[in-house]
């Protein structure tokens, strides 16, 4: 699908990324005009889609660094799979499967965004793998503003089982084992270039606040990919097993 060069408004580039989603006419590439300039404009893209595809029930967050401002984008339910989940083969136009530690709250975050109130809501941490996907022909084929707007190449999700005590887990300490089809693709002990992942939950807690997408009980936030992303065919299964937190897996047909 090859775009014209209109105004651009959130509302317009939004309505492209929508469509896409909806058949199998990816976006080739956007005009100019079209691509955010600004964070801010991708992340009013953001809303603008998420207003059409309904309530938003998880995040992915994520940081390049250390040092570096996290950036977010909103989930929503038809993306959030089980452990084991088999996932149909039109789902996607790539799978670029990626290791990552999720947490889940259990209590709303209210107006109190502290530390110490943020991070009493989290009840979980659990094992995760996300699919990585786009509406636009190839993933990193645009301007990164263009892929942030596109829900940050969000594909899918899929959760593995609660680990209660996360306030002990060290994420930075973890050992995993990632297997493609039983193949070994990945054996590392940590691997999040954001360091430490409370402090992206305070900031996605606030930062979701300002958008007016204020954290719920059962919210899924994933904090960023452990092992880089491996892109796979039809047909493959993907799992992960974690020292501490077991194993999750799922299949993509």
């Amino acid at each position: 699908m090859k775009l014209a060069s209109p105004t651009t408004t959130p509302q317009t580039l939004a309505h492209h990324l929508k469509t896409a989603r909806s058949n199998s006419d990816a976006i080739e590439a956007l005009p100019p005009s079209l691509v955010p300039a600004t964070e801010e404009e991708a992340y009013a893209v953001q809303n603008e889609v998420a207003a059409s595809i309904g309530p938003v029930c998880g995040w992915k967050v994520g940081a390049g660094s250390l040092e570096a401002e996290p950036s977010a984008a909103p989930l929503h339910t038809e993306t959030l799979f089980n452990d084991g989940a088999i996932i149909p083969a039109g789902f996607f136009r790539h799978r670029g499967v990626e290791a990552e530690f999720a947490y889940r709250f259990d209590r709303t975050v209210g107006s109190d965004l502290t530390p110490e109130a943020i991070l009493s809501a989290v009840g979980s941490v659990h094992p995760a793998i996300e699919i990585v996907d786009t509406r636009f022909t190839a993933p990193n084929s645009q301007h990164r503003l263009a892929h942030m707007a596109d829900q940050q190449s969000h594909g899918a999700l899929i959760v593995g089982p609660a680990f209660a005590d996360w306030h002990h887990f060290q994420p930075a300490q973890e050992h995993f084992t990632m297997r493609v089809d039983h193949r070994c693709v990945s054996d590392q002990i940590g691997g999040n270039t954001a360091g430490d992942l409370s402090r992206l939950l305070v900031w996605l807690a606030r930062h979701a606040a300002e958008r007016n997408m204020p954290i719920q009980a059962g919210t899924i936030v994933t904090t960023g990919s452990l092992s880089g992303a491996f892109f796979v065919p039809h047909r493959t299964h993907v799992s992960v097993r974690f020292d501490t937190l077991g194993e999750v897996s799922a299949f993509l047909e």
